[in-house]
């Protein structure tokens, strides 16, 4: 069985612009998320999944490789699925994010040891919650589980609601976990779920796993206790060089 690590990259980021070829400590962001994914026993290749000339030129100066891809794909999952039918022979897929320049590659093993399990069909990873402002904060998806540790269901709000515990005790009298953004598709289903239309809870929360779960997919999570640090904006790059 051979697996794919796909980093789709994008220039035009809304909250930040060319977010790729950011310099950190000497090196592009895309070439720092391209190498610590190198780094990871469970991938059989790496490469950077790009609509932009830019990004694929830092790409091969650096000594990596990359695709071109349409401009026209919504999310980093079409932008892979375009990529199995440029590249053969790989039976399962990770969707690394191209904006955590830090990953580590024992979370990238850790997803692909899901598919181990045969009857996996897509998996990504969660951590625990250790604090109240992540536990309310909005911009961070929350996910809850059934007994076989596969998702239920994900939302920016807190779930569950802990009807007879305050607010502020909530994280004593539950495990809460959040979603880390790095997906890991079987071949077959990646192909399908990219064709599938977008759905009325995936709008409302502006989640793509949504679509999936609506549709009867199953996700299977597995727990990591290392902590990500994705770059959305200017000011978390300010907060890592502040560090």
């Amino acid at each position: 069985m051979k697996t794919l690590g796909i980093i789709p990259s994008r220039y035009a980021s809304t909250r930040f612009p060319g977010k790729p070829l950011v310099q950190i400590d000497g090196k592009s962001m895309i070439q720092r998320v391209y190498e610590q994914a190198s780094l990871s026993k469970s991938l059989d290749q790496v490469v950077v999944a790009t609509d932009d000339i830019r990004i694929a030129q830092e790409v091969e100066r650096f000594g990596g490789a990359y695709i071109m891809t349409s401009d026209t794909h919504q999310s980093g999952t079409d932008r892979c699925a375009e990529v199995l039918t440029q590249l053969k022979g790989f039976d399962h897929v990770i969707n690394i994010q191209g904006d955590e320049p830090y990953i580590n590659p024992e979370q990238i093993d850790l997803l692909a040891s899901c598919f181990q399990e045969k009857t996996v069909q897509l998996a990504t990873l969660i951590k625990a919650i250790t604090s109240q402002e992540e536990l309310l904060n909005t911009n961070i998806p929350k996910v809850v589980l059934n007994t076989a540790g596969e998702a239920l269901y994900f939302s920016r709000q807190t779930i569950p609601y802990i009807r007879n515990a305050s607010e502020k005790d909530w994280l004593k009298a539950h495990t809460f976990y959040k979603h880390i953004g790095i997906y890991g598709y079987t071949k077959t289903v990646l192909n399908e779920i990219t064709k599938l239309p977008s759905s009325s809870l995936e709008r409302a929360e502006n989640l793509e796993q949504l679509r999936w779960l609506e549709n009867g997919y199953r996700i299977q999570t597995k727990t990591t206790t290392l902590e990500t640090l994705a770059i959305d904006t200017p000011e978390d790059l300010n907060r890592i060089f502040k560090s």
